[in-house]
């Protein structure tokens, strides 16, 4: 016997979207910032937070514990501002000097890569009277973003003193953090250290992310950024999983459309699925416009009543076809999970990602905006966001005026 559809916890909406789990994503804040001894913990929420939806997850994070938010652009940053967060946020990635008006006026925490935009934030910030924190990375070995120490020094030594800034933090990024050979992080963090020793007047140094803070805890210093461990998925295979983390996506979908098939009919694109029996196959809502990749075509699976069914055919850009025939009593609505779990089966982000030939995080960020997020507690729908409807559970921790989400 399939359990009811409650009216209080069944999405009703359109028929794909991604359930947000925010009591798994509460419980890996929680260990997350445990395992990291006393650092604070800066919650990665760029790309819209790993596809989960920015803003609902910021607010969810900072409410669970998270001291500051990590974003890589000032648009994602301003995104959170307009939301109402408050908190810290630090861009990542490599501003250019025409967006230091805008990053000051947002308080966006900006890493510095120049004499020029250190100026050009100082300048900036001294026209509103108001002082800007900003950060400042050093290049260790991975060779993408970052300065050379050769460059960093002398350029936070005239960033010291400048009106205006708050040189608050230094960083660098490890290459190798979720592989077992942590030789070459330990040449980076000699590196870093070596840098940091020379700067003991910035207070702020974090170089561990969530590979590190599981394998390495004793690397926490005084922050550390946490991305793809907040959303309950481990960097690699290799990385040490004695801390618990519980996925809080769940990529799921209805049947919309079942239709029996002879043997020798063909679905979808080309024709790359031709029934060998007679079959019974279910149209799903969700195609590679929605984030499910077409390398999944007649690989991958979804699960139905708690059973696999095989994906078959292409996956379109806004629908696919899954193989329903050995799936007793299917019916039109029943739930589909694409990614997470049903009953005692469970198709992971990262089985999805070798099955794509790719990491988690891609599988993950990839699922698009158009894609409602559902954001749940104790199984229950709190908010929403869509296309046309941003989230507001939890806006009170935000410092925002709560409305009522219409579902």
């Amino acid at each position: 016997m399939e359990r009811p559809i409650e009216e209080e916890s069944a999405w009703l909406g359109r028929p794909v979207w991604a359930d947000i789990d925010l009591d798994a994503l509460e419980h890996n804040v929680r260990e997350l910032k445990r395992q990291a001894c006393g650092a604070l913990l800066m919650a990665i929420v760029k790309a819209n937070a790993y596809g989960h939806g920015a803003t609902g997850i910021a607010r969810a994070a900072l409410a669970a514990g998270a001291d500051r938010l990590g974003v890589v652009c000032v648009d994602e940053g301003e995104e959170l501002r307009r939301a109402g967060i408050t908190a810290p946020i630090l861009v990542m990635g490599h501003t250019p000097v025409s967006q230091a008006e805008r990053a000051v006026a947002l308080d966006l925490t900006t890493t510095v890569g120049s004499h020029h935009f250190a100026e050009a934030v100082a300048q900036r910030a001294i026209e509103r009277g108001v002082t800007i924190r900003v950060h400042l990375k050093v290049e260790t070995g991975l060779n993408r973003y970052g300065l050379p120490p050769e460059q960093l020094l002398p350029l936070a030594e005239s960033m010291r003193h400048l009106p205006g800034l708050d040189v608050e933090g230094l960083w660098t990024h490890f290459a190798t953090g979720d592989e077992p050979d942590k030789g070459y992080v330990q040449r980076q963090f000699r590196a870093f250290t070596a840098v940091a020793d020379q700067l003991p007047w910035i207070r702020l140094r974090h170089v561990a992310n969530t590979a590190t803070v599981l394998d390495m805890p004793e690397l926490s210093l005084d922050m550390v950024r946490v991305g793809i461990g907040l959303y309950g998925c481990y960097p690699s295979e290799d990385v040490d999983r004695g801390t618990l983390l519980r996925p809080v996506m769940s990529l799921k979908s209805r049947v919309a459309r079942l239709r029996r098939l002879d043997p020798g009919e063909s679905v979808s694109y080309g024709c790359t699925w031709t029934a060998a029996r007679p079959s019974v196959v279910a149209l799903l809502m969700c195609g590679y416009g929605d984030g499910l990749r077409r390398t999944l075509s007649n690989k991958g699976s979804v699960l139905v009543r708690g059973r696999r069914a095989p994906i078959v055919g292409r996956i379109a850009m806004d629908m696919c076809v899954a193989d329903a025939t050995d799936i007793p009593y299917v019916a039109l609505d029943d739930e589909v999970v694409i990614i997470g779990r049903q009953r005692d089966d469970e198709i992971s982000a990262e089985e999805v990602a070798r099955l794509s030939d790719t990491i988690s995080y891609e599988t993950l960020t990839g699922i698009t905006a158009r894609v409602p997020r559902v954001y749940r507690r104790g199984g229950r729908i709190t908010a929403v966001q869509t296309l046309v409807e941003a989230p507001a559970e939890e806006s009170a921790t935000a410092g925002l005026e709560s409305r009522p989400t219409n579902l």
